[in-house]
């Protein structure tokens, strides 16, 4: 009865927001400043070449994790003219110093909007798409890494065979590229669903509705526009591989009674039995949650900030992140390692 009870509390509360909360917020969003940029640097004009990445930041003491800046390097290094675009309303003297060295711009908003209210600032501030823009890049600091080089990655983002690019792919809720990292080339970002999409993003206040209207609406509507939409690491050929993966090695470690009963390999057969429960009964699966072994193992340069500080939907094996990492990959964990320490409440990295 308790439980019947606690899901139909659930249930109401699920609906008043939908039928009350998010539809004064929407209301609401429409009564303040479209634009909520505080401050820009430099002043005047600001020189863009043709490819340029329009990187979203937030940090509650204006401090930037000293792994962005190496992520704002290999942008750099690899042709994109960095804006920094914070919603951290302001930034420390040494990390403003230092985006000064990688960043063509960086731009000081007050945190509202999120991400996309951050993006469409920027947008409208620097008049893009200009008439040379080739490429713009939306990326976020919702990920650590990068673990290996860019350079392979952002070589692959071919325009010619797809309009808009994204690492990732999901099936939740509705298909959508995940956004923590999306590429447009230059027939996405002179059609009409792109300028569109844009004039559409209002500064929401609620976080699941910019989920739903603008982290899976941005793609749905470039779909409904006719563009072209793809993903480096495409989620059917993850989940094929973890699934086929999984299913040798567990049945090797099944061999012996250690492996059977060790506690590591009893998390690696849950998340094994998991991914083949999402192949059987056609459930989406999150990639950047319970594939991430299998993201890195094929390359991809990231691992998600909320898997390994908040775990939300209890992944079962991430407690190997380090051994792949330092192991497998032959990458430095201790980066990663350093920024766990001020941001993990109770739990081990």
């Amino acid at each position: 009865m308790r439980r019947a009870t606690r899901k139909l509390v659930r249930e109401l509360l699920y609906q008043a927001k939908w039928l009350v909360w998010i539809p004064l917020a929407i209301l609401f969003s429409h009564l303040r400043r479209r634009r909520q940029i505080i401050s820009v640097w430099p002043e005047g004009d600001i020189a863009l070449g043709p490819k340029l990445a329009l990187f979203m930041h937030f940090d509650g003491y204006g401090n930037v994790r000293p792994q962005l800046f190496a992520y704002l390097r290999e942008l750099q290094e690899n042709g994109r003219d960095v804006v920094f675009v914070t919603n951290a309303r302001r930034l420390n003297a040494q990390a403003m110093a230092r985006l000064q060295t990688l960043c063509a711009a960086v731009i000081i908003r007050r945190n509202i909007g999120y991400d996309f209210g951050a993006w469409r600032d920027a947008i409208a501030y620097l008049g893009l798409p200009r008439a040379g823009t080739e490429e713009v890049i939306f990326a976020n600091d919702s990920v650590f890494g990068p673990l290996v080089p860019l350079g392979d990655m952002l070589r692959r983002l071919d325009y010619d065979t797809t309009d808009i690019w994204g690492l990732t792919e999901s099936w939740q809720l509705r298909y959508h590229l995940q956004s923590f990292f999306l590429a447009f080339g230059p027939v996405a970002l002179r059609a009409e669903a792109f300028r569109d999409f844009w004039a559409s993003v209002r500064p929401v206040a609620v976080k699941s509705y910019i989920v739903h209207a603008y982290e899976v609406g941005i793609t749905q509507a470039m779909l409904r526009g006719g563009l072209r939409c793809k993903a480096l690491w495409p989620y059917e050929a993850l989940m094929r591989k973890a699934n086929n993966d999984g299913l040798g090695t567990l049945a090797v470690s099944e061999e012996t009674e250690l492996g059977r009963n060790d506690p590591i390999h009893i998390t690696r057969k849950l998340q094994v039995l998991r991914i083949r429960d999402g192949v059987a009964r056609r459930v989406a699966l999150n990639p950047t949650a319970d594939l991430w072994r299998h993201l890195l193992l094929a390359g991809f340069p990231f691992i998600k900030r909320e898997l390994l500080r908040d775990n939300p939907t209890k992944v079962e094996d991430v407690g190997d992140w380090v051994e792949v990492v330092r192991d497998v990959l032959v990458a430095d964990p201790e980066p990663i390692l350093a920024d766990l320490r001020t941001m993990l409440k109770g739990g081990a990295p």
